[in-house]
Formats: structure tokens, C-alpha cells, sequence
């Protein structure tokens, strides 16, 4: 058994495998890399899941980064109990050859309460007075005092939102390397996201995006390096690439003016009853989830759905590979330069309160607009400055500084690469482990304790 450490670099493609990037670059040199073949829908806590246990999306069930919970009736996004998972994960299997083994993860999702024995995520506090206080979960207990001890407060302002930098990636990394030289996990997963988000905010064709991508590659430069300490192996994967995109397809807004999306009203804002609706969609980046509560009005919602510009397919779950309850009826996927967004609302004067707000967890959709400040701010860091010492002051401040206009987003995911080299990427420093040909999402397990146990593996990977 040997140590290995798993780097997931959201967006990371073969084609960035140069100048700007010469720690990976020289990673691949030294090993090789292969392309990644997605699962559909190819956002994060699909792959991240198929990749942990090998198995499908219709199998393991995270089906998105977030969908419709029929028994309570409500969307959400982002949760984070590992038992929302089905399936015997990579560090279990490895257990299993060995109980000496150990793993960490570090801001994989599905973190909490699951079976690593390290593990560390984002878990703000949430007070009753409206702020939202950076913190992490992290166990085992005294792990969560001890990091924010020697690192400081997790960034979590930087780790999502219009003010997100290359400092979460940094404290991230900044953890995989207090964890490993003071506990020596055998298996460590970081997740480094900061060129993802960027490649969403700028797009992928910008030429700045070379910063992003300097900047993660020094990131990932020190992990690699710190491999060389212990003799680990290293794998770099992404969960997906990036393609540039112009066309936001409102498909709630379409159901709604179709009669089937119902909304209530509260405090002058409309907010989806997902319960009382015939048919709404949940919005994941290039993937929309439709749920229809009548059988008879499947066929009905399709055509209306295949119909908007922007759309390139619409079908039952199965024909995706997603033939699981928590899927819906219907599937849509988006044109290569196009992306769903979650707006329900006709009137941007009606939108929820929470709209023009992060909010991850309200939001019955993915919204990469939150990356952005509104451009209709005058000073938009006075306007956030005085929002929030409004707040440090006692009285109860929306943050309402993001905008209302998805023609901001530049980049996009979700949907099956076209093209290789903008796809998604898998490097490992060990060449005799890869096989000759792209590796597919739910071949990674193996492909990890193949890495975990070399000495009784065989060539490409395969237990």
C-alpha cells in the first residue's frame, strides 16, 4: 500500500496543459494523461459521487448538485449528509484490503457524517439576525479549532460569490498540508476550485483566464510537491470542462407562462410552490430536471420545453443514464453555447428577496450569476461596506448586490464534451497505471486503488 493524494481541479481541460500551467504540465510529462469521460449531468456532486463509487448517477443517486425532495415537497441544493449517497466508496473498498488504511477528505462533497476518517467541508453559521459567519465542519472533533487555529477562518466569502479568489484554493490547499504532515492519511481528496468558477465569470476563450490557471497550477504545485515528500502517487482530475456560452434558456419562466408553474406570493415577491405546480424544472448549469405531477402532461411539457431556443434534446430521465426517482419525468439538456437558468419570476420587481442575493440553499436552482456584482451599483464595495456595517451594527441588511441578468455568464458545463481537449482531464504521476485511451468517470475507483495498491494491480488499472 502506498500513499496517494487526488486533486479535483474543476474545469481543468487537456488544452490547459501548458505554458500556464508547468507544475501539471510537467506532472503529465512525468506520468501521462488521459481524457475523462463525464456522466451526465457533468456537475460536481454527480461526478464527485461516480467517481468515489464507480457507479452511475441512476445507481448512486446524486443525480445533480441538487433536485426536487418529493416527500417534503421543496428543492434543495448543496446538501452535504453523505448519506445522501449510495454505494460503497474508494476508502472503503481500500479498508476492506487493508483496515491500516486511512483517508481524508478535504472539501469533496457529500462530507459530513460519512465514513473517512478525516474530513473537512464548508459550514457557515447561519444567525438569526441575517449574517452568514465563515466556518467550517470538520472531524474528527477538535480538527475544525485546530485548523482555524494554525490557518485562520476558513474564506468562505472567497470561496463563492463576486468576491471569489484564488484565497480559498490556498487555504484548502494550505489544510491538505497540515493534514498530511500531521496525520498521514493514506488517501488524501482536495477539492481546488477556483479556475472554476473563473472560466464561468470570464469564460473560457478570455485570454485573463491565463491568470486563473497560473494561479491554480501554484496551488497545486505545492501538493505535488509535498507528494515527493512521502513517495505518494498523485492523481489530477477535473469533474468536467468548460464551454463558452451566450444563451440562458428560462424554462421556468416558459412553464409558468404555459399555466403549469405556480407561484405564491409573500412579502411582494413570488417564490415557486414546486408542490402545487403541474410541471417545473430544476435548473443545474446545462441540465434541467423536469417534474411533471401528471402522466398525461409529460408529452405536452416536452413540446414546450424542445421548442425553446437554446435546447437541444428533451427525453425521459432513462435516456440520459438517470432512470432514478429523484431525476424527474423529464430531462433537458442545453445546446453547446447554452445554459439553464432557475428564473421563475416575469417581472425582475417580483423576483424573491433572496434573488438578488448568494444563496445557495434558497435558491430552487444553480445561479452562476451569483458571481457578479450588479453593474447598476454606482460603488458597488460602498454598497457592500454599507450593507454590512448595517449589519455589524445590529440591524437586519439584505445583501442585495447580485444582478438579475444571466447574460453575464460566460461559461458553462454540464452536457458531454464535443471535443476532447475541452473535456474533462485525468494526469497521473504513475504512467504504467493509465490505460491507452480515455477513462471513463465510473472506471476512477478502480483506477484510485490501483494507485492505493500497486502490488497487486495490473497494468491500466484494473483491481
Amino acid at each position: 500500500m502506498r500513499n496517494l493524494i487526488v486533486l479535483c481541479v474543476p474545469g481543468l481541460s487537456p488544452k490547459h496543459l501548458a505554458a500556464s500551467t508547468p507544475n501539471l504540465a510537467e506532472l503529465a510529462r512525468g506520468g501521462a494523461a488521459r481524457p475523462l469521460k463525464t456522466v451526465v449531468p457533468a456537475v460536481t456532486c454527480t461526478m464527485q459521487s461516480t467517481i468515489l463509487t464507480g457507479l452511475s448517477p441512476a445507481k448512486h443517486g446524486a443525480v445533480a448538485n441538487g433536485w426536487y425532495f418529493r416527500d417534503l415537497g421543496e428543492v434543495f441544493f448543496w446538501r452535504q449528509s453523505a448519506r445522501l449517497v449510495v454505494g460503497e466508496r474508494v476508502w472503503e473498498a481500500a479498508r476492506a484490503r487493508d483496515p491500516a488504511f486511512t483517508c481524508a477528505n478535504l472539501f469533496w462533497w457529500y462530507a459530513m457524517h460519512g465514513t473517512t476518517d478525516i474530513s473537512v467541508t464548508p459550514r457557515p453559521m447561519y444567525l438569526a439576525d441575517g449574517r452568514k459567519i465563515p466556518d467550517i465542519w470538520a472531524a474528527p472533533p477538535g480538527l475544525r479549532e485546530t485548523l482555524t487555529q494554525e490557518l485562520g477562518p476558513f474564506p468562505l466569502f472567497q470561496f463563492w460569490g463576486p468576491a471569489t479568489s484564488i484565497a480559498s484554493s490556498r487555504w484548502i490547499a494550505a489544510c491538505a498540508l497540515h493534514i498530511r504532515q500531521t496525520r498521514a492519511p493514506t488517501l488524501t481528496l482536495v477539492y481546488l476550485p477556483h479556475l472554476d468558477y473563473d472560466l464561468q465569470r470570464i469564460g473560457p476563450d478570455d485570454p485573463a483566464i491565463d491568470t486563473a490557471l497560473h494561479d491554480i497550477d501554484a496551488v497545486c504545485g505545492m501538493l505535488i510537491a509535498d507528494a515527493k515528500r512521502d513517495g505518494a502517487a498523485v492523481i489530477v482530475l477535473s469533474e468536467y470542462g468548460i464551454v463558452a456560452v451566450d444563451t440562458p434558456i428560462h424554462i421556468n419562466r416558459a412553464l409558468r407562462e404555459a399555466g403549469w408553474l405556480v407561484v405564491r406570493r409573500e412579502q411582494g415577491g413570488e417564490h415557486l410552490d414546486p408542490a402545487a405546480s403541474a410541471a417545473f424544472a430544476v435548473a443545474d448549469h446545462q441540465i434541467a430536471h423536469i417534474y411533471v405531477q401528471r402522466p398525461d402532461l409529460i408529452a405536452s411539457v416536452a413540446a414546450v420545453i424542445a421548442a425553446l431556443p437554446g435546447v437541444e434534446q428533451v427525453g425521459p430521465a432513462g435516456d440520459f443514464g438517470l432512470d432514478h426517482q429523484r431525476a424527474g419525468e423529464l430531462v433537458a439538456l442545453a445546446k453547446p453555447n447554452a445554459w439553464f437558468s432557475y428564473y421563475f419570476w416575469l417581472d425582475d420587481a417580483a423576483a424573491p428577496d433572496y434573488a438578488r442575493t448568494v444563496d445557495i440553499h434558497r435558491k430552487p436552482g444553480y445561479d452562476p450569476i451569483e458571481l457578479f456584482l450588479d453593474p447598476a451599483l454606482r460603488v458597488p464595495k460602498l454598497a457592500v461596506g454599507w450593507r454590512l456595517a448595517k449589519r455589524a451594527l445590529g440591524f437586519r441588511s439584505l445583501l442585495d448586490v447580485i444582478p438579475l441578468d444571466a447574460s453575464l455568464a460566460k461559461g458553462s458545463h454540464g452536457r458531454p464534451a464535443t471535443d476532447n481537449a475541452v473535456g474533462a482531464v485525468l494526469i497521473s504521476s504513475d504512467r504504467a497505471m493509465l490505460p491507452d485511451a480515455p477513462i471513463a468517470a465510473t472506471a476512477v475507483k478502480s483506477l484510485m486503488l490501483a494507485h492505493l495498491f500497486p502490488d497487486i494491480t495490473t497494468q491500466g488499472g484494473t483491481p
